[in-house]
């Protein structure tokens, strides 16, 4: 069976168009593969990337074995194919940097408020720790840099959420919960009104949420390259609730100052 692509070129089924037409293609295939690798840390087969993208499995493995070559992924067999550390490697370069341009606002708020604050990142369905200040309090919440938590039930990660559109939102909700099944969303109705929420005031909490005795509040901006960076407080419940106010009017200055910094 044959097709023209937009070159007006005849091409097979399963085969890549030629010309700039076909190299840009083949760039959109690859990122597909990859967004679809990332929502998937344990792994798919050929098989299962095909069909979640949605092309031939002879095209998903030429692309495969390519982003192989230059360690972007890695095929144990057919049957296990994930991220592999080249990519990793430029992920955490991106985060590096980002962490780097941020560090002394994040410094200067955590002197602010006395509590670890976190500045995190989204992954696929989940929002990734890049740095931390810890808190200068005997009793503070700390998290290890580069740990992995679910959207749908953290400060950080519904002040990500709110930072995309409704229908976006919901399918990284979707995302978050099949990579942390250990977090059920009860109400995602509640989730949804509480980003709206978000979306007007900037700010998320998760009371209890994600952690027993812990509580924290969030807030996200996007960079000049329109990715979602998230910052929050965490902080034990026993005195969460009596700086609540305090800790929401500090985040929401922070947050006002950092925007010239992220979008340079």
């Amino acid at each position: 069976m044959r097709g023209d692509n937009e070159d007006g070129q005849a091409v097979k089924d399963g085969e890549e168009p030629s010309g700039s037409q076909g190299g840009i293609q083949v760039i959109a295939r690859a990122a597909a593969i990859l967004r679809t690798l990332e929502s998937h840390p344990g792994g798919l087969s050929l098989g299962q990337i095909a069909k979640s993208v949605d092309l031939a499995r002879s095209t998903v493995q030429r692309i495969v074995a390519a982003l192989a070559a230059e360690d972007f992924v890695m095929a144990s067999g057919p049957g296990d194919v994930r991220i592999g550390p080249g990519l990793v490697r430029v992920a955490a370069s991106v985060a590096s940097n980002t962490a780097e341009l941020i560090r002394p606002q994040l410094r200067a708020l955590g002197e602010e408020v006395g509590e670890t604050v976190d500045l995190a990142l989204l992954s696929g369905g989940s929002v990734v720790f890049v740095d931390q200040v810890p808190g200068r309090r005997r009793l503070v919440a700390l998290s290890a840099v580069g740990e992995r938590f679910p959207l749908h039930c953290t400060a950080n990660g519904k002040a990500i959420l709110a930072c995309f559109s409704p229908q976006d939102a919901g399918e990284l909700i979707d995302k978050s919960l099949a990579e942390h099944p250990g977090f059920p969303l009860a109400d995602r109705l509640a989730l949804e009104r509480e980003l709206d929420e978000t979306r007007r005031t900037h700010l998320a909490f998760d009371i209890e949420e994600h952690g027993e005795g812990i509580s924290a509040i969030g807030t996200a901006l996007l960079d000049v390259f329109g990715r979602p960076i998230a910052i929050s407080i965490p902080v034990p419940s026993q005195r969460f609730e009596e700086q609540r106010e305090l800790l929401a009017s500090q985040l929401n200055g922070f947050r006002n100052r950092l925007k010239s910094t992220v979008k340079r």
